[in-house]
């Protein structure tokens, strides 16, 4: 995998890989900062793993959102402390448990930005059916 990165002006980068392009900035005035592109990675890293696994259990699902929230530690370099995702998914609540397992799969077993984050971090979650 290769990222290219090139700064534009004050904080302002922009990243690209295989011709898809990201905005960050450190101000947030013209992108997601790199933190946040963080959580956005691990929120859409988790959610194609729950999708797929859903799907192969033929379950109806619709509007799967995940909402990911940390705090930042004080001293530098600042990380994340816990992790919290909360995932809202529209479907029947006889489907829980298989939701549950497919987000159990997702985080503890196949999502690699997970395995990641979790060195550093506790990653838990939550979870509403709409």
């Amino acid at each position: 995998m290769k990222v290219n990165t090139q700064w534009k002006q004050e904080q302002e980068f922009t990243s690209n890989h295989e011709e898809q392009f990201v905005q960050m900035d450190g101000n947030r005035l013209k992108g997601i900062s790199p933190k946040a592109l963080l959580l956005a990675g691990l929120s859409g890293c988790s959610g194609i793993d729950v999708v797929a696994i859903l799907s192969k259990m033929k379950m109806q699902f619709s509007q799967l959102q995940i909402d990911a929230v940390t705090e930042q530690t004080d001293e530098n370099p600042k990380v994340f402390k816990d992790i919290h995702l909360l995932f809202s998914i529209h479907t029947a609540i006889e489907n829980e448990e298989k939701v549950r397992k497919a987000i159990d799969l997702s985080l503890e077993k196949y999502c690699g930005v997970a395995a990641m984050l979790r060195k550093n971090s506790t990653i838990n979650y939550s979870l509403i059916i709409l």
